[in-house]
């Protein structure tokens, strides 16, 4: 949904600290030129972080080579999210989650009960963002329009983009910001310059944890969620945001074979699914003779047939197409803690 609001009741909080292989990334990306760029690469690596500072150094008043100065009024703007010449594209729950208004009209819909808010990129905001494309900068610096996540493009939304992105009237930029590139239009990618995201080395992902956690862990528990975020550091400080230690961790494969499902019970339904793709994975390559990712060897339990594993991969698969819509969350969980159960029993 695009956004360009007065400033609004509730101020956003400054932005974190930048990740140091956020910032590498964005002194290099701002080395080069480019009115379009597609980031890419798997969740959790700072997408969003790095989109959103590319958009505020284009914006800012007194940029560097390092990125945005931070204090100049532009970046305040930015900072709070009421900047007049920058848009931000995301479907309405994200743009929520992440603390951006939404255009008048939506929130009053949505107020009004007449939808909820929509889970991908509405074809209604990129027609808005490319007529504001068209409009003369109010500070002079341009305009920056940040799409993300942008595989929650739907096609028609998709096309709209198109022409513009292509030939971008005066001096609009571009940052698009996906975590599944395969999902894009071709035409979409070939009209970007594409940057690969940088997987951070582990003890600098361990120590970026270790500071931005609120319950400041130790090494060992940070291992726990960085490893059980798959590498991932910003996927990890999830995993931190649900409570979990590094014994609920070590003990969940066992727990969920005895049908004991009282760990997740808490947890949002994705990431539910989520914590049984990695186990099933985790299962799969050490019954192939690999080594786990998300989870130590001792603490699986014995491997099932290799063709239970693999019916269970298509079943969770199957499953990830339609979590965000469930038809029964309750007894949707009920049926995975059952299928898990007679899935990790099976010999």
């Amino acid at each position: 949904m695009a956004t360009r609001s007065t400033p609004p009741d509730t101020v956003a909080q400054p932005m974190a600290t930048r990740a140091p292989w956020v910032q590498r990334q964005l002194q290099a990306l701002l080395a080069q030129r480019g009115h379009a760029w597609l980031l890419q690469g798997p969740s959790g690596l700072g997408q969003y972080e790095l989109a959103l500072a590319l958009a505020q150094t284009w914006l800012c008043e007194q940029p560097t080579a390092s990125g945005p100065c931070g204090v100049c009024a532009s970046c305040h703007m930015v900072d709070t999210h009421a900047h007049p010449d920058f848009v931000v594209l995301m479907p309405e729950t994200v743009m929520l989650e992440r603390g951006w208004p939404l255009a008048e009209t939506a929130q009053k819909e949505i107020d009004d009960k007449k939808r909820k808010p929509s889970k991908e990129i509405r074809v209604e905001a990129m027609r808005d963002t490319v007529a504001f494309a068209q409009r003369t900068s109010a500070r002079g610096r341009g305009l920056a329009v940040l799409v993300y996540p942008a595989e929650r493009m739907n096609h028609v939304t998709a096309n709209a983009l198109l022409k513009t992105l292509e030939e971008p009237p005066g001096d609009t930029r571009f940052v698009l910001a996906s975590e599944a590139t395969h999902q894009l239009l071709p035409t979409i990618r070939s009209r970007c310059q594409t940057h690969a995201m940088d997987w951070p080395p582990e003890p600098e992902a361990l120590q970026w944890l270790q500071d931005n956690a609120a319950s400041r862990p130790t090494p060992e528990q940070a291992q726990v969620w960085l490893r059980a975020a798959g590498g991932r550091p910003v996927d990890a400080l999830a995993w931190a945001g649900t409570g979990l230690n590094a014994k609920a961790w070590a003990e969940l494969p066992a727990a969920l074979a005895r049908g004991d499902w009282s760990t997740l019970a808490g947890w949002p339904a994705a990431q539910q699914l989520e914590l049984l793709q990695k186990l099933c994975h985790d299962l799969m390559v050490h019954a192939a003779g690999g080594t786990p990712r998300f989870f130590s060897a001792a603490n699986l339990p014995v491997a099932p047939r290799w063709g239970v594993l693999a019916r269970w991969s298509r079943e969770l698969l199957d499953a990830a197409r339609s979590v965000e819509h469930p038809y029964n969350p309750g007894l949707m969980q009920e049926a995975w803690a059952a299928r898990t159960r007679q899935a990790l029993v099976s010999r």
